[in-house]
């Protein structure tokens, strides 16, 4: 494991003994009676049929998803950028704002979060905008706020190009970033193969913006020169080094000389570089389900075409709108913008928890889910992944309703579980096809990233534009674990080259505490449960060392209620330990880890087992306002709405099956 430049994640230490096993004893079995209001089976009666009741009449589930006050403060900084101002939306989007603002003045990235300064100033700009009166209480303390932070110069890189755009800060204040970069060849130090799905999509369009340097219409001529200590044009120097690497000293005063030499770029090839963008754009449009299928994308696109002079009717830019608009969860008097849509992920997880919930694969709920499935693989497009994997087969799922350019390894990895137990032989073709691609996908060092194989260009971390460190997309625990166990579920034994590679790959990553990190979910107690579970599938020694320290590891983490809980600070590597509360998300990751690994006896397991049933729920969804994953560690958190109906359901219907021993072939791996 790397331990230098993908900053989000470093090995570390917590609470261990000299032998590196936490320090707690063991748990022994225990018969108590549960003490929840209501049996266990009484809740996964009440949490099924509700789920049941929320499935849409062509099959499929799709839950809100929710992120921090950026989106929505973007989607009104767009408006005003094109002049499409929508009072009537933004009233409710600006009430969403202001319900967000923290008691520290500003706004975080996640629920109950530390004070962020770019979201705050977004924030901010976005209320200003819609006609809040800066007198106002609520502005004047997050004015205070914002500038006891450092104002607004100090926010980052992604934020200043939006204040460059609105004229708030000069174009000095973002890195130097030339459209000719996407003329590169292969080999070039950067290439836009070279970095992740995400960062692709929204940087193309970016890179037409910079090269244009486009001044927002902003209507209503509103500033926020206010946020800046030292007036914006005044400040000496925006740019910093986003790792404190030497490398990235070194292209600080590299970006210094390209900003000079910027006059001399010949016009015909920053032209040529701005049609090769458009190609791009155009090509990934996704219809109604946008660029990239996510908002930032989106945005940049309206604006690129908008800079480039495009009419409004024109089908590209409507399409364009409209799959942003699309993205609006508006509810009374108050709402948001989604950062994308999760249907296919919800769906995938939805049909396992109903499954272990004794909908079976004849079942009608079952049945429709699959077959909306089904109709969702990508079969026909070599999208992006194919740069380092050209000669596999497309095969895969998005996340979003339609992503043809950007299938999801760990979606993928979910929906073949949940089609394999439904229907092994209706569903054979669609799941061989996915096994397929699924090994074809995985990375020489036996791991699996989301999106893409091979992407661990890690002296990319260190470009001024990367200070969100956001950039790549390696391979991670918790997608490695779930595609070991979907290609243990189907068959594959801990023998076959792919799944022993990946078993290995895991074992490699595990923490010296005896968890494992999470990517894509909130965090140790997410990445521990899916490698738990991974290990299961394929057989492993469930009493092997490794597996024993992971489990005393989950006990130790549960909390006096017996739930589990893990805050978004824990991507901070000083801050690994840190919990709020405890959640139903996590306490039911928790719970089937330890399930996986042979503890359903255990006193740890019955008192995690009595927390969600003494949990609030109503109408079968538990109550949860924690944010309980990621988009991008210490930058971009994310809330899935259907996290807290699915995954208590799922967990209460497996302790079921395993008490009463109507299981009998438990190696799933989630």
């Amino acid at each position: 494991m790397r331990d230098g430049t993908m900053q989000f994640r470093r090995r570390g230490h917590s609470r261990t003994g000299s032998s590196g096993m936490l320090d707690r004893p063991a748990t022994i079995a225990d018969e108590t009676p549960l003490s929840g209001r209501d049996s266990v089976d009484a809740v996964i009666e009440k949490a099924s049929a509700a789920f049941a009741r929320c499935q849409a009449e062509d099959g499929h589930w799709a839950f809100e998803l929710e992120a921090d006050s950026t989106i929505p403060a973007e989607y009104i900084l767009l408006n005003h950028y094109l002049d499409e101002i929508d009072d009537s939306v933004e009233v409710k989007l600006a009430a969403y704002l202001r319900a967000t603002q923290e008691s520290h003045g500003g706004w975080p990235l996640y629920h109950d979060g530390d004070f962020n300064i770019s979201a705050s100033v977004k924030a901010y700009f976005a209320l200003k905008l819609t006609g809040e009166d800066v007198n106002a209480p609520h502005m004047i303390r997050a004015r205070d706020a914002i500038l006891a932070h450092g104002g607004a110069a100090t926010a980052n890189v992604f934020t200043r190009f939006t204040l460059a755009l609105f004229d708030q800060v000069p174009w000095r204040a973002v890195p130097v970033m030339r459209v000719e970069a996407l003329l590169a060849p292969k080999w070039f130090p950067f290439h836009i193969d070279k970095v992740s799905y995400w960062s692709r999509t929204v940087m193309v369009p970016l890179l037409i913006l910079a090269a244009l340097k486009p001044r927002a219409r902003n209507p209503r001529c509103v500033g926020i020169e206010e946020l800046f200590i030292v007036p914006a044009e005044k400040v000496g120097n925006y740019l910093h080094n986003p790792t404190g690497h030497w490398l990235g000293t070194v292209l600080l005063w590299c970006d210094r000389l390209a900003n000079l030499c910027q006059p001399l770029f010949p016009k015909a090839l920053e032209r040529k570089a701005i049609d090769k963008a458009l190609t791009f754009i155009k090509e990934r449009l996704n219809g109604e389900d946008g660029l990239g299928g996510i908002f930032p994308a989106m945005a940049n696109a309206a604006m690129a075409y908008d800079a480039l002079g495009y009419p409004r009717d024109e089908p590209d830019c409507l399409i364009v709108r409209k799959s942003i608009d699309k993205l609006l969860a508006l509810d009374g008097d108050q709402g948001y913008c989604q950062p994308c849509l999760s249907p296919v992920w919800d769906t995938g997880l939805g049909i396992l928890a109903m499954q272990e919930a004794g909908y079976g694969g004849d079942h009608p709920v079952t049945k429709a889910a699959a077959e909306w499935l089904r109709g969702r693989q990508i079969l026909d497009v070599k999208g992006d992944w194919a740069a380092n994997r050209g000669h596999v087969r497309p095969g895969g799922w998005a996340f979003q309703y339609w992503n043809d350019y950007y299938p999801d390894v760990d979606d993928t990895a979910v929906v073949v579980m949940g089609l394999h137990r439904a229907d092994p032989e209706g569903n054979r073709e669609a799941i061989e096809r996915a096994a397929e691609w699924i090994i074809g996908m995985q990375s020489k060092n036996g791991g699996w990233g989301a999106f893409d194989a091979e992407n661990e260009y890690y002296f990319l971390q260190h470009i001024p534009f990367a200070d969100h460190g956001a950039l790549l997309d390696p391979p991670t625990s918790d997608v490695t674990a779930r595609c070991v166990s979907m290609l243990a579920q189907l068959g594959y034994g801990a023998d076959h080259p792919a799944v022993a590679r990946g078993l290995e790959f895991l074992r490699r990553e595990q923490e010296n505490d005896g968890s494992w990190f999470g990517r894509w979910g909130n965090n140790f107690i997410y990445g521990t449960w899916s490698v738990l579970c991974a290990f299961k599938a394929a057989g492993e020694d469930m009493q092997a060392d490794h597996i024993r320290k992971a489990a005393e590891w989950m006990k130790f983490r549960q909390r006096d209620d017996g739930g589990w809980g893990e805050d978004c600070a824990s991507y901070w590597q000083h801050r690994r330990d840190e919990v709020k509360t405890s959640t139903p998300s996590q306490t039911s990751w928790a719970l089937m880890g330890l399930m996986a690994a042979g503890d359903i006896n255990s006193v740890n397991v019955r008192r995690g087992i009595d927390y969600l049933l003494r949990a609030p729920y109503k109408d079968g969804k538990w109550e949860e306002v924690y944010f309980n994953a990621v988009g991008f560690p210490r930058v971009f958190y994310l809330r899935y709405h259907g996290y807290s109906s699915y995954f208590p359901l799922w967990t209460l219907a497996r302790y079921r099956a395993l008490r009463e021993g109507t299981i009998t072939n438990l190696n799933y791996g989630m």
